[in-house]
């Protein structure tokens, strides 16, 4: 993670991809090749060069032509993204924030998360994350992005569930999206080891429900990926 901050708001950059001809960029070409899928939901698409690269190398070897929901806010990522798949008719963008402002945590809990994991996880101080959290909010309020996105989308395709749901978008967002992705046939999880997505990790390891596929603490900041049984 980038821990220089500026008064320009990193949104507004292209960034490197994290996910890109690894194990993990593998294993969700493979999810993705699943046969009988119909909705991917990918949650923190950037300008489309990393997992999403995955998801459409998959989705090309799958004769059910499942369709794949990109979700990021970022201006610049977003036309990028676009962009970059403009002629996948199967890719579809969304450049609105996943969940409404009021899902987002506070800096006191954001704080106790920290405290309580500190010893195990890998993260930015905490003056850091408290600047990122601020920094989301603002944009998401100056460019107008606040929406229950997930919901809006799930409504509008007539669904309860993803067939295969990405949560690596917003550093604070993990959980509250959780509650909107629960139930999906896959559920593939980045950053397991900071504030996104370590609570859903430890929330699904102990869920019978869910099969634990693949995980890795070691590979950037972890990432694990499950199966509905």
């Amino acid at each position: 993670m980038n821990t220089k901050r500026n008064k320009d708001s990193d949104l507004n950059h292209l960034i490197k991809p994290e996910v890109s001809n690894d194990r993990f960029w593998r294993t969700i070409q493979n999810v993705a090749s699943t046969p009988s899928l119909k909705h991917i939901l990918e949650i923190g698409s950037s300008s489309g060069e990393g997992s999403t690269s995955a998801f459409v190398s998959g989705i090309l070897e799958n004769v059910g032509y499942p369709t794949l929901h990109c979700f990021e806010i970022s201006k610049p990522r977003s036309e990028s993204l676009k962009k970059r798949y403009a002629s996948y008719s199967f890719v579809h963008y969304y450049d609105h924030s996943t969940v409404g402002l009021e899902r987002f945590p506070t800096q006191t809990e954001i704080v106790e998360f920290h405290s309580r994991y500190r010893p195990k996880l890998r993260r930015a101080s905490i003056k850091i994350q408290l600047q990122w959290l601020q920094q989301d909010i603002e944009y998401i309020e100056k460019y107008g992005l606040s929406s229950n996105g997930i919901q809006l989308l799930k409504a509008d395709l007539g669904i309860d569930h993803f067939d295969v749901a990405m949560i690596d978008g917003s550093e604070f967002t993990g959980k509250a999206e959780m509650e909107n992705v629960y139930g999906s046939r896959f559920l593939l999880l980045d950053d397991i080891l900071t504030f996104k997505n370590h609570e859903n990790y430890l929330r699904l390891s102990s869920d019978s429900s869910y099969e634990l596929l693949e995980k890795s603490r070691w590979l950037r900041n972890g990432y694990a990926v499950f199966k509905k049984t």
